[in-house]
């Protein structure tokens, strides 16, 4: 991020070809309505008919109705729903099934073009052992459900696929299964058909995190700033002195702490200040290798609008990015990938603004940039999950599954970079105060996957392994 942060964006817009907010760039065939004369159907019942439950119970049938054999492995059912909270986890269970519940998959996806009553799907799939279908016959029960991680109610009433009355099995049209990759079955929500190639499926085998090649997780599970192992996985916690930031700060180590949160191991940077340099203590912990180039990054952060004490206003910056040096003024090697909240505005902006920012080089005096940034004028405060892919094509922004900007192939990495997260800030304008005051911003996870791009949904299928397995950190990423 360097000391360019605190003027790179008054000259970004010259530099930059701004990309529109949502979905847009995510092109989507017309959804195909397959229901009748296909190979396969699909029965429903609600095992919880409530408008809200502590659990979602779709229970299903699948049925061959075709005249040859089907094989199980190659079929896919959706369950389109809404999800209950921005950037709510989900959960899936087998209370029984005919064909055994421990061949019977599930896991969770992102729609491409949300509606109002889905944004996210369970997508059900069946392992070899589930065998095949024989014309005429179906699976058999399987009584599914899905709950919130953290168990709290959730509302099912606004679900697509759902049906109150749904109480008996019967055929149901708002599902929809897939053979070999073909939609044969439902109308799934509006511009969401799941053969579409941007819809972001999950072929990934969630048991296995090593399976998309070498990658670095980390759940940030350590006793303090000082732990070793902190250092032993590559990290390195910021002490010395320098920009980004108010002159005179120090980059405090000790404001670097850990703690757990309903289950998971939580990193917390705290920024404080009573109104002078001197006073102002920022926060920034690094990869020490910058061996990060293509594929895929990902993070789960919360930001934070006010402060956690003290008088709120000053314009701080909360931060995940990529970054490598600058070998020269105008060096065509640099690169940087940014998400960057600010909450109480700063670089002439006066309320809350999310910006991602991919940079090509720049020269700090005098003042000149080549990036491209794409920015959302509201407030994100709260957990949120973000992931930038980048393939030899373009830089991919994504937040809470969805598309946030995409950015040209001009901006591509030539070289290698770190891992980084830092909250820090701009200037001492925002808030004049002397009484001192503190902000947080808190880490729960970072994934990077070299060389392999991710949908959002595999993203979220990868960490739950790591976590399903019990591990808190792997590095499998080469150096160089």
């Amino acid at each position: 991020m360097k000391s360019l942060a605190k003027s790179r964006l008054r000259a970004a817009a010259a530099a930059a070809v701004t990309v529109a907010l949502g979905c847009t760039a995510l092109a989507a065939v017309p959804t195909t309505a397959s229901a009748a004369g296909g190979p396969l159907a699909v029965q429903y019942r609600t095992g919880a008919s409530g408008a809200t439950a502590d659990q979602s119970e779709p229970w299903l049938k699948v049925r061959n109705t075709g005249s040859g054999s089907v094989q199980l492995s190659d079929v896919k059912v959706r369950y389109y729903f809404k999800g209950d909270a921005v950037g709510e986890a989900y959960r899936f269970a087998c209370s029984w099934a005919v064909k055994g519940c421990g061949n019977i998959t599930g896991t969770f996806g992102t729609l491409a073009k949300p509606t109002t009553t889905a944004d996210r799907y369970l997508e059900i799939g069946f392992t070899s052992g589930a065998g095949s279908l024989a014309p005429g016959a179906d699976t058999g029960d399987m009584q599914l459900r899905f709950y919130r991680a953290n168990w709290q109610t959730l509302t099912q009433s606004d679900d697509y696929s759902f049906g109150a009355g749904s109480t008996a099995y019967a055929d149901w049209s708002k599902v929809t299964a897939q053979l070999g990759g073909a939609t044969v079955w439902g109308t799934a929500p509006e511009g969401n058909d799941p053969t579409d190639p941007t819809d972001p499926t999950d072929p990934t085998d969630p048991t296995d995190p090593g399976e998309d090649g070498p990658a670095l997780f980390d759940d940030f599970n350590y006793s303090s700033h000082s732990d070793p192992q902190i250092a032993a996985h590559g990290w390195s916690v910021r002490s010395n002195a320098g920009g980004p930031g108010v002159p005179g700060a120090t980059w405090a180590p000790d404001k670097v702490t850990f703690a757990t949160q309903s289950g998971n191991s939580i990193m917390n940077l705290e920024t404080s200040t009573a109104g002078s340099g001197e006073s102002t203590k920022q926060t920034e912990i690094l990869t020490q290798s910058m061996k990060f180039r293509n594929g895929t990054y990902a993070a789960r952060v919360k930001f934070n609008d006010a402060p956690k004490s003290g008088p709120d206003g000053d314009h701080l910056v909360q931060t995940f990015f990529t970054i490598n040096d600058l070998k020269a003024p105008m060096a065509d090697d640099y690169a940087e990938y940014d998400f960057e909240y600010l909450p109480n505005g700063g670089w002439g902006e006066s309320g809350n603004i999310l910006y991602t920012t991919s940079w090509e080089t720049y020269r700090p005096d005098p003042w000149e940039a080549v990036n491209q940034h794409t920015e959302s004028r509201q407030s994100y405060a709260g957990w949120h999950d973000l992931v930038v892919t980048i393939d030899n094509n373009a830089i991919t922004y994504y937040i809470d599954g969805q598309l946030f900007g995409t950015h040209g192939a001009a901006y591509l990495p030539e070289r290698g970079m770190s891992i980084n997260f830092n909250q820090w800030l701009i200037d001492l304008a925002g808030q004049t105060s002397t009484t001192p005051r503190a902000y947080d911003q808190q880490v729960d996870y970072v994934l990077h996957v070299k060389d392999h791009v991710l949908t959002p949904a595999q993203v979220n299928a990868k960490v739950a392994a790591y976590r399903a397995a019990g591990a808190t950190f792997q590095d499998t990423v080469p150096a160089g």
